[in-house]
């Protein structure tokens, strides 16, 4: 496959529906809306298993790919972000092998050292390929809740270290990154990961993108949903690029186009 193949196919592919093996939609009609003219973003890197784009001076999305019963093969996003050599990354690649070729990238073409990943949740498009991180000895995050969920599942090799309650902020370089809970929405105990510098949220699944529908609502509390996106929006209006969990970035109209869907 192509750079420019798999490019097409992930713009393309219905990405909003699903969140790790997922049940059916609940068959909500999306919103009549118009998706918005989206700036193009710089493709750094493509193979089958990793898709990565800049979107901000400091800021990247990767994509990858979890196959799911439900839905086939999903592109899942999750977040990069540099500043002086340094990296932060919300959400692993979905599975060992494409985390090994963030990091490798990371190392190699953007030439900085990865010092910390964060979960935003606890299904698979989030930890998939946290023992990548692991092995790298690289120091890894999620809130009290997530690490709760995944022991209670079992989970033993995708564990974060560091567990914290409501909010996390991380130095980079003379910047910071910040992950922090707001409210119940796709699982009890989804996170947002917000970079200043660039004003980029990373909304994870508890924000979909334009068109989307309600997805995935096996762990989710549907009645909370719209009142946690409506707190990021008021606690991040400066936010200029919102990344879902999956599908297309764009503006804080993915905000309000969730909070829609949901009431």
């Amino acid at each position: 496959m192509t750079r420019k193949t798999l490019l097409l196919f992930l713009l393309a592919v219905p990405l909003a529906a699903a969140c790790r093996t997922s049940l059916p939609s609940s068959g909500h009609a999306p919103i009549a809306q118009t998706k918005p003219a989206l700036p193009k973003h710089e493709v750094v890197y493509a193979s089958e298993r990793l898709t990565v784009v800049k979107i901000a001076e400091h800021t990247y999305m990767h994509t990858s790919f979890l196959s799911t019963q439900s839905f086939g093969k999903v592109a899942c996003n999750g977040m990069l972000v540099v500043q002086a050599g340094t990296g932060i990354i919300f959400d692993t690649p979905t599975d060992p092998e494409s985390s090994n070729e963030l990091l490798a990238l990371a190392a190699e073409k953007l030439q900085i050292k990865v010092k910390a990943v964060v979960a935003t949740h606890f299904h698979e498009d989030c930890v998939g390929g946290l023992q990548a991180f692991l092995d790298a000895q690289i120091p890894s995050y999620a809130s009290r809740a997530t690490v709760e969920l995944l022991m209670q599942q079992g989970e033993k090799s995708n564990m974060p270290q560091t567990s914290f309650e409501g909010r996390l902020t991380l130095p980079l370089g003379k910047e910071k990154v910040e992950a922090r809970f707001l409210g119940e929405g796709h699982t009890t105990d989804n996170i947002i990961g917000y970079f200043p510098k660039d004003r980029v949220l990373f909304g994870g699944c508890l924000i979909k993108e334009i068109g989307a529908n309600k997805g995935n609502l096996a762990d989710a509390n549907v009645q909370a949903w719209p009142e946690t996106v409506s707190k990021v929006k008021q606690h991040y209006p400066k936010a200029r690029v919102v990344i879902p969990g999956h599908g297309q970035p764009g503006g804080t109209e993915l905000l309000d186009y969730t909070i829609q869907l949901f009431r």
